[in-house]
């Protein structure tokens, strides 16, 4: 039984298209916006950018306000970085503390009606819900 060359190229063609096309599809890992971080579905900090483009789109931020705000947010970064190999007490007092400071910055910042949102706002990397109480206690 003789298969006709044809076929058997086309065959042959048809089979490596697809061997490179599930290859392709392997290696792309970036999601479709391009945006660094972890993949959707996954919890975890959000990085200063993304947080800075939160407050920017929830509060309103002012040209004025954006190098401000951002200048806050990494100092408080590079505070969470530090914290890594605190115990749990003392990595608890000291973002509590931390929290507090920021808290008092942001509202030389921001303007009442921004700060009364920002209250609002759930603390990063919490999800949905909590840091009212303590943004609140914050600002006392």
């Amino acid at each position: 039984m003789k298969i006709p060359r044809i076929s058997l190229v086309a065959a042959i063609a048809l089979g490596a298209l697809m061997a490179c096309g599930t290859l392709a599809n392997a290696q792309d890992t970036k999601d479709k916006e391009g945006k660094k971080g972890p993949p959707e579905g996954k919890k975890g900090m959000p990085t200063v950018e993304q947080e800075l483009e939160k407050m920017t789109k929830e509060l309103s931020l002012t040209d004025e306000q954006k190098p401000k705000v951002e200048a806050l947010l990494k100092a408080q970064a590079e505070k969470m970085r530090g914290l890594r190999d605190a115990t749990p007490e003392e990595r608890r007092e000291k973002m509590q503390a931390s929290r507090e400071e920021m808290g008092k910055k942001m509202k030389e910042i921001l303007t009442a009606e921004q700060y009364e949102k920002y209250q609002k706002m759930p603390a990063p990397g919490r999800g949905q819900g909590g840091g009212k109480k303590k943004r609140e206690a914050e600002a006392k």
